[in-house]
């Protein structure tokens, strides 16, 4: 995990076909899962954040080796720093409505 904004911005660009400044999140770990590096631009500029666990490993969705970039929710995304197995979590069914209003405006239902 040596890389810096330029090179999380290239892998992000170059190996993902991701545009860096689209505003998504961009995770990255090590081969050992216990280190993290996260890239994001917020309009302004790049974020990189990063985080090393004192012990233990993060547990990733599974994915097939040939897979490039896993998609997270932003529930697993929480789950995941949090230090949650995704593996042994399982989504409950239920719908989820559409958003129609405006950040800050009440939806009127009745």
């Amino acid at each position: 995990m040596r890389k810096n904004f330029n090179g999380l911005y290239g892998l992000v660009r170059d190996h993902l076909n991701c545009e860096p400044e689209s505003g998504h999140v961009f995770l990255f770990t090590n081969a050992r899962r216990n280190r993290l590096k996260l890239l994001v631009y917020d309009g302004s500029g790049l974020w990189v954040c990063a985080k090393k666990l004192d012990g233990g490993c993060f547990r990733w969705p599974d994915a097939d080796s040939t897979v490039k970039k896993i998609v997270l929710t932003h529930e697993e995304f929480t789950l995941l720093l949090a230090g949650i197995d995704l593996k042994k979590t399982e989504p409950r069914r239920w719908h989820r409505a559409p958003r129609n209003a405006e950040p800050g405006e009440l939806q009127d239902t009745a």
